[in-house]
């Protein structure tokens, strides 16, 4: 008998009540076909065993036959009905020398070779393959069973298989009871640690992971709260910081009533200072503008110094205004944007630093006389067409002493 055929599997829908289910193939055994049952809404696939869940009616006919379900196994409405020819790989005819070749007997065992070729040909159509014009030369794996635990295959960036780490699949938060399976990736609760499972199980205690009896069946991932342990260090040096420098700032402002100009722009940086202190103080979002405000300060007031600095605290040039303390000479000096002019605690008291110096008022010489210590002239000279007026009281003395002569009328 022929095989017209190609088909070597059918699939059905139960419905609950259809117990019978054609197979259009022929098989020459009852064991020579497999009755699959899949459940639709998972997946899963139970292969069923003759005689306890199904009878086979039909062998040997070249159009096949039915499989006919027995009670309490009669495929639901949401399973699949899967019926493959799995002829047997073996080869049962036995030629004889001189012995006559019955002509069914060859037919059958041709049959047989053909079903197995279709047979194979189907588990070929279901398979992953290249091509016809690629290639590939990796199809074969040396690495042992242990490097290949839990991995995954993958390609190289030559396009060759290879074998990988896989991310995982993300179950959400970690649960008492729960069958977790290689690769689950959870969160901890807790202190918000990511976790990958190494070794499938049914969880049980309770959080932290770290302290579970479980703890080896999962890999660290991401270590949130090391990390926020170090936010909260961080936090608390910003504050420690801002802290600082709102001191720094009361002393800038402090040393600034010597030297007005100076003073203005260390309080304004103190100011700024204290903004971004209060900041950083109030929540933790504020931290780098505290810092930047800090950094800004540092800028300008330089601290405390054994000597005359020539850049400023980051290593960049000095600005107009920059502050510092000599604590060898214990003056408060500030930068005219050239040189360093120390600030006395009794006020300027030489005007050989001022190229220029002008009066805001009258000049009150508070009893005290303008003196040429070095017996030279004292010259009042007028720009321009201004004259030169001295004015007093006959009563003033005369003073002959010198070359120059004040004289009251």
């Amino acid at each position: 008998m022929t095989i017209s055929t190609t088909i070597t599997k059918n699939s059905y829908v139960g419905d609950a009540s259809t117990t019978e289910f054609t197979y259009a193939f022929k098989i020459s055994d009852e064991d020579h076909i497999q009755v699959i049952i899949k459940v639709t809404a998972t997946g899963a696939e139970t292969v069923k065993v003759k005689t306890t869940h199904y009878t086979v009616a039909g062998v040997g006919a070249s159009g096949g036959g039915t499989v006919t379900f027995t009670a309490g196994n009669i495929p639901a409405s949401t399973d699949t009905v899967i019926l493959r020819r799995v002829t047997t790989k073996t080869q049962g005819m036995d030629l004889i020398e001189n012995d006559p070749l019955s002509a069914n007997t060859l037919e059958d065992a041709i049959d047989k070779n053909l079903a197995i070729t279709q047979e194979l040909q189907e588990e070929l159509d279901r398979s992953l393959k290249l091509s016809r014009g690629n290639t590939i030369t990796s199809t074969e794996f040396t690495t042992i069973a242990a490097d290949r635990a839990s991995k995954v295959l993958s390609f190289d960036s030559s396009g060759e298989l290879s074998i990988t780490q896989e991310l995982g699949t993300f179950q959400g938060n970690w649960a008492t009871s729960t069958a977790y399976s290689e690769r689950d990736i959870i969160k901890d609760t807790s202190n918000n640690n990511i976790y990958l499972c190494n070794t499938a199980h049914t969880s049980s205690g309770s959080q932290p992971i770290s302290g579970n009896t479980d703890v080896a069946k999962w890999d660290l991932l991401v270590d949130a709260a090391a990390a926020a342990t170090s936010a909260t260090a961080a936090a608390t040096s910003a504050t420690s910081a801002a802290t600082s420098a709102t001191a720094s700032a009361t002393s800038a402002t402090a040393s600034a009533t010597s030297a007005t100009s100076s003073a203005t722009q260390a309080t304004n940086s103190a100011n700024s200072a204290t903004a971004a202190a209060s900041s950083a103080t109030s929540a933790a979002t504020a931290q780098t503008a505290a810092e930047a405000a800090l950094d800004s300060f540092d800028d300008v007031y330089l601290g405390a110094k054994s000597s005359a600095p020539t850049v400023d605290n980051d290593g960049d040039a000095l600005t107009q205004g920059d502050l510092y303390y000599n604590s060898s000479a214990n003056t408060f000096n500030y930068y005219t944007g050239s040189t360093w002019v120390a600030v006395t605690a009794g006020g300027i008291t030489s005007l050989a630093a001022d190229g220029s110096p002008q009066l805001g008022g009258a000049l009150d010489v508070n009893g005290q006389s303008i003196v040429s210590v070095s017996n030279g002239n004292i010259l009042i000279t007028p720009h321009g067409t201004g004259k030169t007026i001295i004015s007093g009281s006959m009563n003033d003395t005369l003073s002959t002493t010198g070359k120059a002569m004040v004289i009251g009328f």
